[in-house]
Parts: structure tokens; C-alpha cells; sequence
């Protein structure tokens, strides 16, 4: 069973669902009505960073669970939480300024990397039978 892989794949989810929310409360709090996805700046970074963790979820959550079946449950569910972590930095930097972003960006994408390298690594022993 993938216990902590679960947990973090449900984490991911929440906070992507908090970054949702929070694109609903400033489209009303800047008045950018749907579908626009421009307008006040304030509401341009927050819809950016639910944009930017919704394009790098096919990346993460494939890779999470390779890695957790290929290698190991903690270790994923680890690196998830890590991800999550750079996935908030990413979202308070961005509050401030675009600039900001960059920290959590890398912390982020080298948790990403760290799965998705360990996948390959995984399925590749895998297949050669060592």
C-alpha cells in the first residue's frame, strides 16, 4: 500500500484546489470576470500561480507515483512534500512580486527532477531484471 504516497498526492490536490479558490476570490475582489484571464496585476499573479501548478501536475503526480511504486513510498511521499513546500514559496513570492517567484520555483521543479529521474531509474532496473 502507497499510505504516504496518498497522503501526498492529496496535499498537492488541496492546495491546488486553495489556488482555485483563490482565483474565484480575486476575479471578484478585482472584478476580472470569467473568462478573462488578464486585468489587475494583483489578480494576474494569483491566477498565475494556480495556472503554473496546474501545468506542472502531469508531471508531478505521474512521476510521485512511479517513484513510489518503482522505489519507495516514504521517499516519494518525501519529495511530494517538498514539491508542496516549493509550490507554497512559489505562490507567497509571486504575492509580493513576479520577481519573487524564483525560490519555489526551484525548490519545486529539483523535487520534480528527483522524482521523475527516480521513475526512470526504477522502471529501467526494473525491465533489466537487476
Amino acid at each position: 500500500m502507497f499510505h504516504y504516497t496518498t497522503i501526498a498526492t492529496l496535499l498537492a490536490l488541496m492546495f491546488y484546489f486553495y489556488t482555485s479558490v483563490q482565483v474565484a476570490r480575486a476575479r471578484m475582489l478585482y472584478g476580472v470576470k470569467a473568462p478573462a484571464t488578464s486585468g489587475h496585476p494583483e489578480f494576474e499573479r494569483v491566477f498565475r500561480v494556480q495556472a503554473n501548478t496546474l501545468e506542472w501536475m502531469p508531471i508531478f503526480l505521474p512521476s510521485l507515483w512511479l517513484f513510489a511504486y518503482y522505489l519507495s513510498d516514504a521517499f516519494a511521499a518525501a519529495a511530494g512534500a517538498v514539491w508542496i513546500i516549493g509550490r507554497i514559496l512559489y505562490m507567497l513570492g509571486y504575492a509580493e512580486a513576479a520577481e519573487k517567484r524564483g525560490v519555489g520555483f526551484a525548490v519545486q521543479m529539483v523535487a520534480t527532477a528527483f522524482l521523475w529521474g527516480g521513475s526512470v531509474y526504477g522502471v529501467v532496473h526494473q525491465m533489466l531484471g537487476a
